[in-house]
């Protein structure tokens, strides 16, 4: 039971939860999928692994072509804009690309960059970011975040969350906000379900034959909407408060922090 006498909701309830919200609409609740992008399948076998690796690419070649990785390092900063030498966790690194964007915006920021795959470490930890003195590359599971309570003044999660069932969502929610004073996830707008439906056509006809696109297409329908993103947030603390802006046609962007405990008077 809650404090209002009601029965708490429990994991398996949330993870029953529709991409669009409590109260998403028929059509929204058919346009979504439990169905596996490639990034997010074991890589059994070369073909599974080479799949994986060029959808990375795809994701690290688009950033850059259309400015995301920028875009995203920008809104990163500004959330840290009036924090002295800042300690910033990126959960998903992926490719890395978001940590060496943070690392050349700020001059003295110290950025701990994590992915729970462990060939996406191997790749970063051989690269630049595991040579860079104000890096740290690690492995990290982003639903249990191996670090001490507020370790950072900073925890982004780009481009990544719409990979993880509900509940796992509200854990990522919930332990964002306990290691660091902000949580920030960026992630991929879920439009109305009109919109989505046409989104979801001018993709469907090169999913088959292009890796990237495949992966476009079941993240669109994973995708969460502010509605959901809000459910997530209260069913890991009632003590998270969060902010959206974006969406729609833009990247969506979720803050979140944990209130201040009120003041018995």
């Amino acid at each position: 039971m809650d404090h209002m006498g009601l029965p708490a909701i429990t994991d398996d309830d949330i993870d029953r939860m529709p991409r669009g919200g409590p109260r998403a609409s028929c059509l929204d609740r058919l346009l979504q999928t439990d169905r596996l992008e490639y990034l997010d399948r074991d890589s059994v076998t070369p073909a599974d692994r080479a799949r994986k690796r060029s959808v990375i690419r795809a994701l690290d070649w688009t950033g850059t072509t259309f400015g995301t990785h920028d875009q995203f390092a920008r809104i990163a900063l500004g959330e840290i804009a009036d924090v002295p030498d800042p300690r910033v966790l990126e959960l998903g690194a992926g490719h890395g690309a978001l940590s060496r964007k943070l690392l050349e915006g700020h001059p003295s920021a110290r950025v701990t960059v994590t992915d729970i795959e462990p060939a996406s470490i191997a790749a970063m930890a051989a690269g630049d970011l595991g040579a860079h003195p104000r890096a740290t590359v690690r492995q990290m599971d982003a639903t249990a975040i191996d670090a001490p309570d507020g370790a950072f003044d900073l925890a982004v999660f780009a481009l990544s969350f719409h990979h993880l069932r509900p509940a796992a969502a509200a854990r990522v929610l919930a332990e964002g906000t306990r290691v660091a004073a902000t949580l920030l996830v960026i992630d991929l707008p879920r439009p109305p379900a009109p919109l989505h439906l046409v989104r979801l056509a001018t993709m469907l006809p090169l999913a088959p034959f292009v890796a990237f696109v495949h992966d476009g297409v079941i993240s669109s329908l994973r995708s969460y909407s502010p509605a959901a993103l809000r459910a997530l947030a209260a069913h890991a603390d009632p003590a998270i408060g969060v902010s959206l802006r974006g969406g729609l046609l833009s990247p969506q962007v979720l803050v979140a922090s944990r209130r201040p405990p009120a003041i018995d008077r």
